[in-house]
C-alpha cells in the first residue's frame, strides 16, 4: 500500500500548535528579547520572535533537519534558514537540484516554494549561543516525531550538524528502528542506509556552515 499523504488540515493544525508553543521559558525569553533589541542592520524589521514553523512539501521524499533558528535569521523572518548565510547556501543548492523554485529566500512572502523537500529542525526557537540544552531538545522533540509521522513519503533524510543527527537517531532508537546510535557516525557527506523501510531509507550527514542554526 502506498504511503498516505498528510492532509492540509493536519499540516495547518501542526503548524499552529508549534508556533504557539511555550514549553521552553529560556528560549521564549531569548527570542522575544532578540526581537525587541534587534540588530542594527535589521532595525526596521518586525521580528517574528516565535517558534519558527517548518517549511516545504507535505509529500516530500527529502527531509532536511537543521539545528535551530538563527537569532537574526529565522527568528527575524519567521522561515527556516531564511535571512542568514547558511540559508543562502542551502536554498541555492536546493534550487540547483530542482527542489526550490528560486535560488534564495529573504522573507516569508518572497514566493519561495519547495518541491519534494521539507525543512525542519531539532529545535524551533533560537537558542542563546546557538546551544539548546538537553532538556530543551527533549521538549521540542515531539514536534519532530509528529512530523516524521506526517511525512510518510520520505526516502532521504539529510541532517545538518551532529546535534541534529543525535536527535534523529534518538527517535529511531526509541522506536526500535535501529539497534545502536553508534552505528551511524556523523561526518561531512557521510551516507548511511537504514534498513527499516522499503525502499531502504538513506541518511546523509553534513556540517553546518557559518550562521547555520
Amino acid at each position: 500500500m502506498p504511503p498516505v499523504d498528510p492532509t492540509p488540515q493536519a499540516m495547518r493544525a501542526f503548524e499552529e500548535k508549534l508556533v504557539s508553543c511555550e514549553r521552553c521559558p529560556r528560549l521564549r525569553q531569548h527570542c522575544l528579547e532578540v526581537a525587541r533589541v534587534k540588530r542594527r542592520a535589521f532595525r526596521d524589521w518586525d521580528y517574528w520572535g516565535r517558534p519558527v514553523p517548518s517549511l516545504g512539501d507535505p509529500q516530500a521524499r527529502l527531509l532536511i533537519i537543521g539545528l535551530a533558528p538563527a537569532a537574526h535569521g529565522a527568528n527575524r523572518t519567521g522561515r527556516m534558514f531564511t535571512g542568514d548565510s547558511s540559508g543562502d547556501f542551502l536554498f541555492r543548492t536546493l534550487y540547483e537540484t530542482g527542489f526550490a523554485s528560486q535560488p534564495g529566500s529573504t522573507h516569508r512572502g518572497d514566493g519561495l516554494v519547495l518541491r519534494d523537500a521539507y525543512i525542519t529542525a531539532a529545535a524551533h526557537c533560537a537558542p542563546p549561543g546557538n546551544k539548546p540544552t538537553r532538556e530543551e531538545f527533549a521538549l521540542c522533540r515531539p514536534y519532530l516525531e509528529e512530523e516524521i509521522e506526517l511525512l510518510s513519503n520520505v526516502e532521504v533524510v539529510v541532517v545538518l550538524g551532529r546535534l541534529a543527527l543525535d536527535t534523529y537517531l534518538k527517535i529511531l532508537l526509541d522506536r526500535g528502528r535501529i539497534e545502536k546510535r553508534s552505528m551511524y557516525q556523523f561526518g561531512h557527506a557521510v551516507r548511511h542506509l537504514l534498513a527499516f523501510s522499503n525502499p531502504r531509507m538513506i541518511l546523509k550527514c553534513g556540517r553546518s556552515r557559518p550562521g547555520t542554526k
